[in-house]
């Protein structure tokens, strides 16, 4: 049911920015869920037969085009649209989360957009101040922040454009076009994201982000394979792709290694997944 909620306020968000420049991509869980859908509907072949149930996710990260902040003027219908559709800057993470309460599910459960953008390396030699918390527009100053995510080294390269309509919470009937990252940025994003958190209890030891691993690859077509791999190639000097390798040989080497255990424990595992293969494609990709 929340899942639903979501998609209703990505419409409803749509639909205040459909006469904007403002292009949304998503990522996250909420990001390759509408993969899965898309895949679903588009009746494509994908590297693998078997995909997961989709997740359920808690909240949709949104990335913003380095340019947008660069040009901050250009995000103010952005923060207009969040204003008006009852969206409040979370206190501890100002400017680049924003929430509201969706009071049909409890008194304390929480719409919630979270900003992202590109590496932070991008933003050298421009007016926007940036720290590895947050990349902030100074030239205007409209109350909108991103965080950098230094390991999106191809975020806007090859992105996968997604029509989506449906009901916003008002009952309205919307439709609108996101973008969805392309297969070597979404999982190198979720690589990093299970190195973070393999660890860690508080974060379910990252179990969800190795599901979500499986699940880019499975549901990749041999298209999109072959951009992986040339992506790939154009990114072997720099130094996160490396970070990758290193996170690729020491989680996912074997089906003993930790990153391959931690699926196996999620609740959407399922004994067809093909392990040996997603093994393979992960060292092609980072080897």
């Amino acid at each position: 049911m929340r899942t639903k909620f979501l998609e209703n306020a990505l419409l409803e968000l749509l639909h205040e920015l459909k006469n904007t420049h403002i292009n949304l991509i998503i990522g996250g869980g909420y990001g390759i869920l509408l993969r899965v859908e898309n895949r679903k509907k588009s009746g494509i072949r994908t590297l693998y037969s078997s995909w997961p149930h989709e997740r359920s996710t808690g909240d949709i990260d949104l990335f913003l085009r380095p340019e947008l902040l660069i040009n901050s003027d250009q995000l103010q219908p952005l923060r207009i649209a969040f204003d008006k559709l009852g969206y409040e800057p979370v206190e501890w993470a100002k400017y680049y989360q924003f929430a509201k309460v969706i009071p049909e599910l409890s008194q304390e459960a929480k719409l919630k957009f979270d900003l992202l953008t590109g590496p932070q390396n991008i933003f050298h030699g421009t007016t926007v101040k940036t720290d590895e918390r947050r990349a902030k527009p100074r030239h205007p100053k409209i109350g909108i922040h991103a965080r950098p995510t230094n390991e999106a080294i191809t975020l806007e390269k090859n992105l996968q454009q997604v029509k989506i309509t449906g009901n916003s919470n008002s009952g309205k009937t919307i439709s609108g076009t996101v973008f969805l990252p392309n297969t070597f940025t979404f999982l190198m994003m979720k690589l990093y994201a299970f190195n973070d958190r393999y660890e860690d209890e508080r974060k379910e030891f990252g179990i969800y982000h190795a599901l979500d691993i499986y699940s880019i690859l499975a549901t990749t077509t041999e298209a999109e394979w072959i951009v992986a791999k040339n992506l790939r190639d154009l990114s072997k000097k720099n130094q996160y792709y490396k970070e990758t390798v290193s996170i690729v040989k020491n989680l996912f080497n074997n089906k003993s290694s930790i990153g391959i255990l931690r699926l196996k424990d999620s609740k959407y595992y399922q004994d067809d997944f093909e392990l040996d293969k997603f093994i393979a494609n992960l060292k092609e990709l980072f080897c």
